[in-house]
């Protein structure tokens, strides 16, 4: 049963990291080029480099993309002008339209507001002793230490997935459960078709994943609110969270729960891969790190603007606007290109330098405006708790000279597909 379930998954990842990976092209090459000579242009880029919108296939709306930092600091600060609800149609499709990313006006500001206080850092900073650093060290990292050897993108599929699904109130005994839930999450991902031909069927299928993902959450909701929902997990807060003397019932728990996971842990996993990837290519710097881990925070944010896994944001516009001198009419889509912002000249001195000890200055890796990612500080934290974790066990971790070295790739959902390391 172990076997099987840890297939499922893994080849649901590899599927989701196939179907996002667009064309085998310098990307950043490109990005460059475009930052210069066309910074808007009325095309649907990342369709042409074959990657999957997630707000689902219109052939009647016009669609812009953004390359440089200004134009996508503008489109993503201004929600009023440039919405999400679209995201409803596409993949919101799979979660009943209740999916957080997209809604937009009173009804995304309520519910954020019901929902921020439980992903604030007191929150999670009280998990992270509790549970996360416990899991990582016990359950995945000391009993690899013997070995010396390992494919880290094991530990990074795995860690995030057996962290979220605890922080959410799942019971810690049912292994197998939680790999089925996480496959069906990912499966979800792969509903967004480029190929109509595929679209059908990919849609059914994620149809299929989302009920089964669905029922299994609510299951867990009810139990957990018979029980009174005493914990301090993520379904108990949820089931006591009030905005304005509205509370949520089972059925939107279930589903706003549901729509977190096929990010929740995919994005972690992606993130932990390429920081490890640009830190051990730096072996200069990963001692840094190791003997300073205030430093580890600023390798993490650095990662997340230097290769973001989210490589592009999507909105609408609400009414005809300008952009730069580019008349943007209303309905039209605008594609905004993240990893190529976060390395705009324009904007971050030395930009396509991995540089840990830049000044501080936002990157859209984790969104931006008020649609922010909810859940950045619980990755961020999970991320700290494993970077730290492999750091303390792993003494002198460096590639295996024995196996080709890892390669950060994919025009979406972008991170290593392999990460081999030995240590003393």
């Amino acid at each position: 049963m172990k076997e099987e379930s840890n297939k499922n998954l893994e080849s649901a990842f590899a599927d989701v990291a196939g179907h996002y990976s667009g064309s085998d092209v310098d990307l950043y090459d490109i990005y460059k080029t475009m930052r210069k000579s066309s910074p808007i242009i009325e095309e649907d880029f990342m369709s042409k480099l074959g990657v999957p919108n997630i707000a689902g296939h219109d052939a009647s709306r016009k669609t812009f993309t953004v390359f440089n930092y200004k134009d996508v600091l503008t489109v993503m600060r201004d929600a009023e002008c440039f919405t999400s609800g679209f995201i409803a149609e596409g993949l919101g499709a799979f979660f009943d339209g209740l999916i957080l990313t997209g809604m937009d006006g009173e009804q995304h500001k309520k519910m954020r507001a019901l929902l921020q206080p439980i992903f604030m850092p007191k929150v999670v900073n009280s998990w992270r002793n509790t549970k996360m650093d416990p899991i990582v060290r016990k359950e995945f990292l000391e009993p690899l230490i013997r070995n010396k050897k390992a494919d880290l993108m094991d530990f990074g599929l795995y860690f995030p997935i057996r962290l979220i699904y605890a922080l959410i109130g799942f019971p810690d005994n049912e292994p197998e459960k939680i790999r089925q839930y996480a496959a069906w999450a990912l499966a979800i991902l792969a509903g967004p078709q480029i190929n109509p031909d595929k679209a059908h069927e990919a849609r059914v299928a994620a149809m299929k994943a989302a009920e089964s993902l669905y029922h299994a959450v609510k299951e867990g909701v009810v139990k957990v609110r018979s029980e009174g929902g005493k914990g301090n997990d993520l379904i108990s807060r949820l089931i006591h969270a009030e905005f304005e003397g509205r509370s949520l019932d089972d059925h939107e728990i279930a589903t706003f729960v549901r729509s977190l996971l096929p990010a929740a842990a995919e994005t972690t996993t992606r993130t932990f891969g390429s920081l490890m990837v640009l830190l051990l290519e730096r072996p200069e710097l990963l001692k840094r790190v190791r003997d300073d881990r205030s430093l580890v925070s600023a390798a993490i944010d650095e990662t997340v603007r230097y290769e973001p896994v989210a490589t592009f944001k999507v909105r609408q516009a609400s009414r005809d606007v300008e952009l730069s001198g580019v008349n943007i009419p209303c309905g039209a889509m605008v594609q905004c290109i993240v990893s190529s912002a976060n390395r705009d000249e324009a904007a971050f001195e030395n930009a396509d330098q991995f540089d840990i000890d830049r000044k501080s200055k936002p990157s859209f890796g984790f969104g931006f405006g008020s649609h922010m990612c909810i859940g950045q500080f619980i990755a961020k934290t999970e991320l700290s708790v494993a970077l730290n974790a492999v750091l303390d066990l792993f003494p002198n971790i460096r590639f295996d000279p024995e196996q080709p070295k890892p390669v950060i790739k994919g025009a979406q959902l972008r991170g290593p597909h392999t990460l081999p390391v030995v240590w003393d």
